[in-house]
């Protein structure tokens, strides 16, 4: 039943059988899935062991041809295997013999794609055999003679022929004939793109689907549900998986825990050391932290076990990209596109580093190519945002801008440059909204509330900039770290000016003389308090009848400031 995982032995049974039958059909990483997971649980008593599956008439009369093709197949040589497999009816051989020719196709196309590695023509080669195949698969599918084997194979055939919706449905009967074979539910999650279409689908209620659940969730960037699955996994006995060990990291990584995801990384090479998936999500971290020996030993560790990996190409160019020697960086994302076209992070990675070296239409290039390979990956439409911001297209912006959002709505990067897309669009009540979300659902770079500020100030709303920028004082004083913040002057200048107007004299000389603290507003304080002590010698006495909601905590530095939650215009519940 679903989450029912109170017999682990028979789930071990299950993931041993699933794995040899999933490596008889050559469907390796299916079958490393199976074998990693099973590799976690405690080993079987040999009276539990799982049987070899039953030999049919068919399997036997067949098994001539499918020993020597399966020789072929294993050596790559994907056309001779086919030849060897003409007319198998059983379907072990039938499915080797469609995945031969798929393979051939799909093999054929890379090398046809690695020989004309030019920027645009990509998209020009195609898998000659995927026609053919999609025939002769849907005539076996509607006399319902597909196994849950074949189903996985039309499925894929189906999704490289782009027709998505058939994709799924196929995919998703895959995963009721046969659960046990991770390979179709990895194939649901890159074709689910959003939670309503998850809400629709009609899952086989088994076991399989919590690691398939916890794994979109990933991927859709629903990361407090995934890392709850996670949690439940491992408490059901699968403590030891490293695949959800690294997925945990992955999610830490994807919400931007970065210490977190670091030290699990770390626990993670200990127990493998020799492990290369997910080593680039590791060296994208160690490159946000700038930790140079650290990405520098990785590099040179992932070298000598594999150099022509892809995941090693990118660890390499990550640590090029932090020396600044960017095209050196540029050509290792190359190279590992050469290795996968069809390698997401590398495109994404090959377009920050054009970026760095200004060369916007090969950035335009690569992140359209991170986005055909995934429309989910933020990072691309994002970046496709900034090249065009550079470029000075606003309205392009908005629209990649708003892409990014939506894939990420809670990060308020992406807020913000929506916010300040607006502003050169001259949207501002739109601007406004960007920015008050931005600081409500947790201003990263600590910059919305300063945007906000000066957008009052423009439209002379002087009451909300000033209680803005309060709010930004207040919010960089509670860190406990006093950021070096250029905003931090002028949002006291803006005040002191402000207080000053209203003729509160306490509060403007407060701010004043936190002016002259700083050295760009150290004049202006100056000058402001001695305006200050000539206006109260006069005998002006600080203003009464100007209503004053805005007051100035009392010190500071103090963490325990009370934050009044004014809020300047009530947006909280509007989202852009």
């Amino acid at each position: 039943g679903g989450g029912d995982f109170s017999d682990l032995r028979e789930i071990k049974k299950q993931l041993l059988s699933v794995a040899e039958r999933s490596r008889e059909r050559g469907l390796q990483h299916s079958g490393k899935w199976a074998a990693e997971l099973a590799f976690a649980l405690e080993p079987l008593p040999l009276s539990e062991l799982p049987p070899p599956p039953a030999l049919t008439e068919e399997d036997a009369r067949d098994l001539d041809a499918y020993t020597l093709a399966k020789s072929y197949f294993d050596l790559k040589e994907y056309d001779r295997a086919a030849y060897f497999l003409r007319g198998c009816k059983s379907q072990k051989a039938y499915f080797l013999y469609m995945y031969s020719r798929y393979l051939s196709g799909e093999k054929k196309k890379d090398d046809e794609t690695v020989d004309s590695l030019g920027p645009l023509e990509k998209g020009q080669v195609k898998n000659e055999a995927l026609r053919e195949l999609r025939v002769e698969l849907s005539k076996k599918h509607k006399a319902r003679e597909l196994d849950g084997f074949g189903l996985y194979l039309y499925g894929v055939v189906l999704r490289k022929l782009d027709l998505v919706k058939e994709a799924i449905d196929v995919f998703v009967e895959a995963a009721h004939v046969l659960p046990l074979h991770w390979g179709a539910w990895l194939e649901l999650c890159n074709l689910i793109t959003d939670k309503e279409m998850l809400k629709f689908l009609s899952l086989p209620d088994t076991w399989m689907k919590e690691f398939f659940l916890a794994h979109i969730y990933t991927e859709l960037q629903l990361i407090e549900e995934a890392l709850q699955k996670y949690q439940s996994l491992i408490d059901a006995g699968f403590s030891k998986s490293t695949y959800i060990i690294s997925q945990i990291a992955v999610a830490y990584h994807n919400i931007r825990d970065i210490d977190k995801a670091l030290s699990i990384f770390n626990e993670l090479r200990k127990q493998d050391p020799y492990r290369i998936e997910n080593m680039d999500t590791f060296s994208n971290l160690l490159y946000v932290r700038s930790m140079k020996p650290e990405l520098s030993y990785l590099a040179h560790n992932l070298c000598e076990i594999d150099k022509y990996r892809v995941e090693t190409c990118c660890v390499i160019g990550n640590y090029y990209s932090l020396r600044s020697q960017h095209e050196k960086a540029a050509l290792y994302f190359q190279r590992a596109l050469k290795l996968n076209p069809r390698y997401l992070g590398a495109w994404t990675l090959m377009g920050h580093e054009y970026m760095e070296m200004k060369n916007t239409s090969a950035v335009i290039q690569a992140y359209r190519h991170a986005i055909e390979v995934n429309k989910r990956d933020y990072r691309a439409w994002y970046g496709l945002g900034q090249t065009y911001e550079i470029l000075k297209m606003p309205f392009y912006c908005l629209y990649y801008y708003r892409r990014a959002h939506q894939l990420r709505p809670n990060d308020s990067r992406m807020l913000v440059a929506l916010g300040e897309c607006y502003e050169k669009l001259n949207q501002l009540v739109e601007a406004k909204k960007c920015y008050w979300r931005a600081y409500a659902v947790g201003d990263v770079e600590k910059m919305a509330l300063v945007k906000l500020s000066k957008l009052h100030e423009q439209l002379n709303e002087s009451e909300q900039a000033a209680q803005c920028y309060i709010k930004y004082i207040q919010d960089i004083y509670s860190c406990g770290e006093i950021v070096e913040h250029l905003e931090v002057s002028t949002a006291f200048r803006y005040l002191a000016q402000y207080y000053f107007k209203c003729k509160l004299w306490d509060e403007a000389s407060a701010c004043a003389q936190k002016c002259c603290a700083f050295n760009d507003t150290r004049e202006e304080g100056k000058a402001l308090l001695r305006q200050i002590l000539q206006l109260r010698n006069q005998g002006e006495t600080s203003s009464t009848d100007v209503p004053a909601p805005l007051f100035l905590p009392a010190s500071l530095s103090a963490n325990n400031t009370p934050t009044r939650r004014v809020s300047p215009l009530n947006l909280s519940s509007v989202t852009p």
